[in-house]
Parts: C-alpha cells; sequence; structure tokens
C-alpha cells in the first residue's frame, strides 16, 4: 500500500492528541509524519509508535513534500490552510473556517462521500454536534424527507478542549474541599464573564448573534442543511454545555413529510455504519456519555413517535466529540481520499 506524508497542526492539543491515537489504532499509511503547534509548543517531544518527535512551529513553509494536512482546529486554519494547499498537500480542516464556504466541501463520510471529489484542495469537517446529529439523521432522511428538526444538546466540555476539561476537574475537587470555585473559562474563554460548570448547566456556547441565537446554534443549523444538500430543511437548536468530561449527547425531534414508524427507524438506524442501536427500555439501556467516550460509533437509543404531531419521531443519541465529533471524521476522509485516489 501507498504511504504519505502527513502533517498534524495543533499537535499538542486535545483533537492533536487524538489524531496520534487514531493513526496508530487504524494503521493509517503514513510515510512521514510532521507534529506542527504554535510557537509555544514548539520544541516539545512526542513519543509516537517508537520514535521520538519534536514539535515544529507551524509557519508556510511547514509543508513542503506534505500530502495531507490535518488541521486540529483553531486560527491556525486561516492562516496555514492556504499555504499548505499551495505546497500541494489536501487540507483537511477542523474549525470553522472554511465550512460555510460554498467551495469548500463539508463532509461526513457515512453521510456524503460524494462531496469529497469537489475539493479545491481543502475539505472541511463539521462542527462536533452536527457530526453527531447528521449520523442518525441520514438513514431516516433516506426513508422519508425530513420537514423540520428540534434539537438540544448536551455538550461535554471537552468540546472547549483541554482547558474545558481541566476547569470541570478542577472545580470539583475545589467543591469537595471547601474550597472556592475559580472560573477562567466557560462559557466562552475568549468573553470577560466566567461561570461555573461543576454540577451547573451552561445554555451558552460560543458568542450569541444578532438573532439571539449563540453561534454553535447557528453552526449546527447551517451546516445541517450543507451536508444534507437541503436548504428547504427547517432546523432549530439550543446548546447547552453540560458538566461531562467527554462525549456530546442530543435530543433530536424530527417532523417528516410521511409516516415514519418506529420499526423502519430503527432498522435503518442498525444497518448504516458508524451508528449502533442502543435501545431498549425494559432493560434501561440506551446511549450515555460514559458509554460512547473513547468509542468510535454513535449510538441512537429513546426511539420513539412524537404524538404532538402527524409524522414525528424523538430520539436521543450520543457520541465521542473527540473521536467522531472531531478527529475520526477527519482521518475517516483522509483514508477515503486514499482508498479512492
Amino acid at each position: 500500500m501507498k504511504k504519505y506524508n502527513i502533517a498534524i497542526v495543533g499537535v499538542t492539543g486535545a483533537v492533536g492528541q487524538e489524531f496520534l491515537r487514531l493513526i496508530e489504532e487504524r494503521n493509517f499509511p503514513f510515510a512521514n509524519l510532521k507534529m506542527l503547534a504554535s510557537k509555544r509548543s514548539a520544541g516539545k517531544k512526542i513519543n509516537f509508535m517508537g520514535k521520538e518527535y519534536t514539535v515544529e512551529e507551524t509557519t508556510e513553509d511547514s509543508f513542503k513534500d506534505v500530502q495531507i494536512a490535518l488541521f486540529a482546529g483553531g486560527s491556525a486554519s486561516k492562516v496555514f490552510a492556504k499555504p499548505a494547499v499551495d505546497s500541494g498537500a489536501i487540507v483537511i480542516d477542523n474549525s470553522s473556517a472554511f465550512r460555510m464556504d460554498p467551495e469548500v466541501p463539508l463532509v461526513v463520510p457515512e453521510v456524503n462521500p460524494q462531496a469529497i471529489a469537489r475539493h479545491k484542495g481543502i475539505i472541511a469537517n463539521p462542527n462536533c454536534s452536527t457530526i453527531i446529529m447528521v449520523m442518525a439523521l441520514k438513514p431516516l432522511y433516506d426513508i422519508a424527507k425530513i420537514k423540520r428538526i428540534v434539537v438540544s444538546t448536551y455538550q461535554a466540555v471537552s468540546g472547549a478542549g483541554r482547558e474545558g476539561m481541566q476547569e470541570l476537574e478542577d472545580q470539583v475537587n475545589e467543591i469537595v474541599n471547601n474550597k472556592p470555585v475559580e472560573t477562567k473559562v466557560l462559557p466562552v474563554a475568549s468573553l470577560d464573564k466566567k461561570y461555573q460548570i461543576a454540577f451547573n448547566l451552561l445554555p451558552q456556547i460560543d458568542v450569541f448573534q444578532e438573532n439571539l441565537y449563540t453561534k454553535e446554534e447557528m453552526k449546527m443549523i447551517n451546516e445541517t442543511m450543507k451536508i444534507m444538500e437541503d436548504s428547504d430543511m427547517k432546523i432549530t437548536a439550543t446548546t447547552v454545555r453540560v458538566p461531562v468530561y467527554r462525549s456530546h449527547a442530543e435530543s433530536v425531534n424530527v417532523e417528516f413529510d410521511n409516516e415514519v414508524s418506529v420499526e423502519s427507524a430503527r432498522a435503518a438506524l442498525e444497518k448504516f455504519p458508524g451508528v449502533k442501536v442502543c435501545d431498549n427500555p425494559d432493560e434501561m439501556i440506551y446511549p450515555q456519555p460514559l458509554n460512547t467516550s473513547g468509542k468510535d460509533d454513535v449510538e441512537v437509543g429513546r426511539i420513539r413517535k412524537d404524538y404532538s404531531i402527524e409524522h414525528g419521531l424523538n430520539f436521543w443519541v450520543c457520541g465521542d466529540q473527540i473521536r467522531k465529533g472531531a478527529a475520526l471524521n477527519a482521518l475517516q476522509i483522509a483514508e477515503y481520499i486514499i482508498n479512492n485516489a
């Protein structure tokens, strides 16, 4: 099998570290690997697959001879993605920089792999909560056209990166030890006002927009329509940060244009790659963040009719935000490119 020269931009962060774990787990065919990060991380040593690597500062010249560049997210994408493409690399980007660019495919490989062929050097990885939702929506959409979606998310602190996870741990320890609770990161690191996340819920993920939705909510709305290639689909979202380390959960209500039974929905979901039906109320079996953390599959359960509308279903979905919601999805895009070269 042909091997590829790859680079990981943001390798020291949570998603970058997950890239490394998945590359080893999935035997990704790489020949050479560049570990790139910001200036403050340059010089760090990382042991990977029996070899010691030195993290390099990302520059416009970092991508010579690189064929696939995996961007873990953040501001680096706006600065270095296009220079990477100019150097000959295919960029798979986990930031929001290019997601709504009409020239850039927004891809979940199980859902819209056909979009990959339209790339012009950059392929965007969707928002984590969008990926988890569309994995469950696509097999249902293949049964009947979806008219409307109402989604409420319960998003783990891993969505705020390593700092968010550390803040939850620190706050729990402070509360247990009767110490003052420090708030430094959540709900939004860039804003001055901060709130406690331990034993609390924060109905704000990212900044508020003029329409009173948060940026995260609008990402889910706009990205879902782009991925599903259906601008007529009506979507409303409420995104909430919860005191869970890892793995997002979502309550999804779907209205179809004709009848979809619980049985046909379950059958379609069971056949869909990357989805695991976890739904047995008699045995109290349903998806939980603890059970999906560290797992590749998105789990779907609590599948039931919505009796308040004519053709409606409710379901509950959980998925690991760092794996399928970020690093795994990006790596699957790279694997698709390799397998269809």
